[in-house]
């Protein structure tokens, strides 16, 4: 999921510019907030004369209840790869069949026929990342690679930590931090997963998306998240460092989808073929900091991007991340039973 921060419901409408006409008209997008570039964006409303406007969310229930309800007026959304299937499932998106496209051979092989969406029937990459720790080394001199940052907090940092509020990733950290596997339905370890959030949850100050600018004054000293934040975070302040968990993390990616009520289905077709172009996706990149899935993108992107460790794995950590799956039903239930109990 994203870097993703603290969304409002405001839309930001960008004007289009003057280009070569390919479909004229809007395109109206619904995604994380501060996710998007805007010269990605004026690039393709100049080659297409479209009219775009984003509109943010802060997490993927919440677009999921946005779209379920339904009179939204949204053409795209952005839902990272284990809410996929629920889309798809629920018939909430459109079959666009983005392997029939053309820049669809920009596609990495490795991101062609992912198991969320078999084939690239419905969706293209936009952004992949990892779900691991944010810590001001300044403030805490010990192992930042581990969930016991979160979960079992030094005293240097209780009272200093946040936790970003994405559902699926804090439980699945608390998971892995009790030993167990990603959407495991075991019933012990998910009581160990609820005891150590409720007794966590008092040395947390806050449960925020808001990483970058509060990691950034001084008002978080730790925190999880995800990587693209962390990268932007250390670029304003070198004493920040992402920690990969040794209990293990999440790897995981967004994806573009066009929505089964969509008004401007062209555009939003279009837009699809324009984020499997590489310029554009590394221009994208550039923006959010995360990596994505298109080959040759890198060539687009900044320099302090190319060898970052929080953008490549480091090879030591690289067996110890699991790939974003969604859970079974009962699972899901299960979870959001122990969020729920959080959040008393």
């Amino acid at each position: 999921m994203n870097w993703k921060i603290t969304a409002t419901a405001m839309g930001l409408a960008l004007l289009a510019s003057t280009g070569i006409a390919g479909a004229e008209g809007v395109l109206n997008i619904y995604n994380w907030g501060n996710y998007t570039s805007p010269d990605m964006i004026k690039k393709f409303e100049a080659a297409n004369n479209v009219k775009v406007t984003i509109t943010d969310y802060d997490s993927n229930d919440t677009a999921l209840a946005k779209i379920r309800q339904g009179g939204h007026g949204f053409d795209v959304v952005v839902p990272s790869q284990n809410y996929i299937p629920i889309w798809i499932e629920e018939g909430l998106l459109l079959e666009t069949r983005p392997d029939q496209m053309e820049n669809f051979k920009n596609v990495a092989e490795e991101w062609k026929n992912p198991d969320f969406d078999p084939g690239r029937h419905y969706t293209v990459p936009w952004a992949m990342g990892t779900v691991g720790v944010v810590v001001n080394t300044d403030v805490y001199k010990g192992d930042i690679n581990t969930w016991g940052i979160v979960f079992d907090t030094p005293d240097e940092l209780k009272g200093k930590v946040n936790v970003v509020p994405e559902m699926t990733d804090v439980i699945d950290a608390a998971v892995l931090y009790n030993g167990g596997t990603k959407c495991t339905g075991d019933k012990e370890i998910l009581k160990k997963v609820r005891d150590t959030l409720v007794a966590a949850k008092p040395n947390w100050v806050a449960m925020e998306y808001g990483t970058i600018e509060k990691m950034g004054s001084g008002d978080f000293a730790a925190s999880s998240d995800w990587n693209g934040s962390a990268l932007r975070q250390r670029l304003k302040n070198p004493a920040i460092r992402y920690g990969y968990p040794k209990e293990g993390f999440v790897n995981w990616s967004d994806n573009v989808a066009v929505l089964k009520d969509a008004k401007n289905v062209e555009n939003a077709k279009l837009f699809q073929n324009f984020m499997m172009d590489p310029e554009s996706a590394g221009m994208n990149s550039g923006f959010h900091r995360y990596a994505n899935g298109i080959a040759g993108s890198d060539k687009f992107m900044p320099d302090d991007m190319k060898g970052a460790p929080e953008v490549e794995v480091p090879a030591e950590y690289k067996s110890l991340g699991v790939a974003s799956q969604t859970c079974p039903p009962e699972v899901q239930e299960l979870y959001t039973r122990i969020w729920t109990e959080l959040q008393k």
